[in-house]
């Protein structure tokens, strides 16, 4: 999609265009498994921070998307964070299937997107599944290991309490989410988000505002209305699914007369999809090897990974910068005696031996005297000397800047940290996911309550 153009301001175009691109291109399989994985990429209840602006119909957490060829889409803007600087040699590209191409190895990212959208596959012999997470929250962890790189796994999760799903809903008891984080392997448990409230003027009713992760209300309502017919489940006289896309997940369960409300309640988390486990599996791949990585390894490669983009970016920079002066300081000195260069170019019978004078008389390199050729004659006259003079004095700045930043370990890690910010200021959310400790009450204001503020987070 970053190939073909299709950024945040442009239009959408045709799913199957997309699809047919990356078949042909790079991933010589199935139509089927390409386009499921864009439209996950669009599903806002799938991915905490959507990288496919879709249009159309994606699908919902109970039916599938329509056909790539009626659907249409772009990228979102969290995508070009992944994509960013991949043309300034950042990463390394290795040749495609049939070696007639190349593809990045690994995309950029400047943000931790393996932690924020989780994963979820199977390989040969291998297995991973990894929670997503709130972006703020990742990059406040992430530079506070910057700043401090001996931070320790409490210090970490004082930023990074628990998973954060797209859907919100309650997570129950965090043994688990810190077995995963210490050990990368781990499971919590994820409830609906319910009330209880009079749903007529003689009956109450559970009203369901949320469900666990990628659990869908038809599949809740299929499950309670098979169990009210085997009768294993009492209490209900009704559901009704009243779910629409101005007032979000609505479901309405009537409660019977001379029934307890939370007791039903609890008899429907431990018996249908409204409490659902979620087991992590944190399995990625690091230099090519698999590994099972806790939460402080997580952020420790990718730190160590965006440092390293960001350095190889600078130094692609440096090097731009530097031989733009180096062309720079041959055109002051040919414009210094301009009638003198263009007569000696009149009065050579070709390119070669041009080039060979103006290396000569003026003292020139080769591709100071090949770029002077190579301008044509109006564009070399209307050179100002006042306006290189200025551009090489900016070039000079902005060369010793980037000088200094490879040189300071430092001041290339507070670059790192501070991009971080800028993209958790962007793009950051508040926390959708309330944590609790048990079905009791939950954790500290922190790890339960939303974030109020993206920036507050991010400057944490």
């Amino acid at each position: 999609m970053s190939e073909l153009g299709l950024r945040p301001e442009r239009a959408h175009v045709k799913c199957s265009r997309v699809v047919g691109e990356v078949m042909g291109k790079y991933h010589p399989h199935g139509d089927g498994a390409i386009y499921d994985a864009m439209v996950r990429m669009a599903q806002p209840f799938t991915m905490r921070l959507a990288l496919v602006d879709g249009h159309g119909n994606f699908g919902s957490l109970d039916d599938g998307p329509a056909a790539s060829r009626y659907t249409e889409a772009r990228m979102a803007s969290s995508a070009l964070l992944m994509t960013a600087t991949l043309d300034e040699e950042t990463v390394d590209f290795v040749p495609n299937y049939d070696d007639q191409l190349f593809q990045p190895d690994v995309l950029p990212a400047a943000y931790p997107n393996l932690l924020v959208n989780g994963a979820s596959g199977i390989a040969v012999g291998m297995a991973t599944n990894m929670a997503p997470h709130n972006l703020v929250e990742v990059i406040s962890a992430a530079r506070h290991l910057i700043k401090k790189p001996s931070a320790t796994l409490d210090d970490l999760m004082r930023f990074i309490p628990g998973p954060d799903l797209p859907s919100g809903g309650t997570i129950v008891g965090l043994e688990g989410i810190r077995d995963a984080y210490e050990g990368g392997r781990g499971s919590f448990k994820t409830r609906a988000k319910a009330r209880i409230e009079n749903v007529t003027a003689r009956r109450k009713g559970i009203v369901v505002t949320e469900l666990p992760y990628l659990v869908g209300p038809e599949k809740v309502i299929e499950k309670v209305k098979q169990l009210v017919q085997t009768k294993k489940l009492q209490g209900i006289a009704n559901i009704n699914d009243l779910t629409d896309r101005a007032q979000g997940m609505n479901l309405v369960i009537e409660i019977k007369n001379g029934f307890n409300p939370e007791a039903v309640l609890e008899q429907l988390y431990k018996m249908t999809p409204m409490e659902e486990s979620f087991g992590i599996n944190n399995v990625a791949l690091v230099q090519g090897e698999p590994r099972t990585l806790g939460l402080r390894e997580l952020l420790t490669v990718y730190v160590e990974f965006r440092t390293d983009v960001v350095r190889r970016r600078t130094t692609y920079r440096l090097r731009r910068k530097e031989e733009r002066l180096h062309l720079v300081e041959g055109l002051l000195i040919a414009i210094l005696d301009i009638d003198e260069v263009i007569q000696l170019i009149r009065g050579s019978d070709d390119a070669a031996e041009a080039r060979t004078k103006l290396m000569s008389v003026f003292d020139l390199s080769e591709t100071q005297a090949g770029y002077i050729l190579d301008l044509q004659l109006r564009r070399l006259t209307k050179f100002s000397r006042i306006e290189l003079e200025t551009e090489r004095d900016a070039l000079l700045a902005a060369i010793a800047e980037l000088r200094a930043l490879l040189e300071d370990e430092t001041l290339l890690l507070n670059l790192v940290s501070d991009e971080l910010a800028a993209v958790a200021k962007e793009h950051g959310t508040p926390r959708r996911t309330v944590l609790l400790e048990s079905s009791g009450s939950a954790t500290s204001k922190s790890a339960a309550t939303p974030s109020k503020s993206p920036t507050t987070r991010a400057g944490s």
